[in-house]
């Protein structure tokens, strides 16, 4: 089966775009003055009329063509060549290198715990001595 010859979904276009703006299918329906069950089946029709594409295009804030040509690798791409962050998020911290061995750090801090443990002996033993 080539790709080529497949047609668009038009309706789960319209799910995905909808979703990435943070729109609930109610929201889109109130706003186009339609039940949230219409919505529903739009998303679920690889068609859609015309005049009803337009006008939740116009809701969405896209052309009705940006609904026609959609596609999750387009905007993947998009978001993958425009992201950037200068925090230290999760997102930027997968490909951080820690420059300190982790053993390095695991052994100084049983040596604290050692020492720790030394200097409440010598406390207690001051005590049992001042008794």
């Amino acid at each position: 089966m080539s790709t080529a010859t497949k047609p668009k979904h038009i309706g789960r276009n319209i799910s995905r775009i909808r979703e990435l703006r943070g729109m609930k299918q109610e929201a889109l329906a109130t706003a186009i003055g339609v039940s949230q069950q219409s919505i529903s089946n739009i998303e679920g029709s690889e068609t859609v009329e015309e005049d009803k594409l337009q006008a939740i295009a116009k809701v969405l804030g896209v052309s009705a063509d940006a609904i026609k040509n959609y596609s999750d690798e387009t905007v993947l791409n998009i978001i993958n060549n425009t992201f950037t962050s200068n925090d230290s998020s999760t997102i930027n911290a997968i490909n951080i290198q820690p420059n300190f061995n982790p053993l390095d750090k695991v052994v100084e801090l049983y040596e604290r715990l050692v020492q720790a443990e030394k200097e409440k002996i010598e406390y207690l033993e001051k005590l049992l001595k001042g008794k």
